[in-house]
């Protein structure tokens, strides 16, 4: 079993940044691809990005791409999402994910954290 606890959300104005930070525990962290997703209000749950358990391989959804940065910290059990140029439609609760396998589909993760709510005003 692995827990995941989200923290770094927050209210932002449009064009500012924050940084997402995602907390692991319980099975060993380092052999895990770690995720992001989103939902927004009235809308359904969205991929963001996702890592491999070595940081070798990312992936992005293209709304997101060269704005955010997902990265990861072993040591630290803990993976990132820092976040550029953000815009309203931003705005949406974060999830962290992990999994055994880096994928972009919902249904492929396994674990799941509880949620960080982001506000980005106009």
């Amino acid at each position: 079993q692995v827990q995941l606890i989200e923290s770094g959300g927050g209210l932002v104005q449009a064009g500012g940044s924050l940084r997402l930070s995602c907390a692991a525990s319980g099975r060993t962290f380092s052999r895990y691809a770690m995720g992001w997703f989103r939902t927004a209000p009235g809308k359904e749950r969205e991929f963001v990005a996702a890592i491999s358990w070595r940081g070798g391989v990312t992936y992005y959804a293209n709304s997101v791409k060269g704005r955010f940065t997902i990265s990861r910290e072993n040591a630290k059990d803990t993976v990132y999402l820092q976040m550029n140029s953000l815009k309203p439609e931003d705005t949406a609760v974060y999830y962290c994910t992990g999994a055994l396998q880096i994928a972009t589909i919902e249904g492929a993760w396994d674990y799941w954290g509880q949620g960080t709510q982001v506000t980005v005003s106009s």
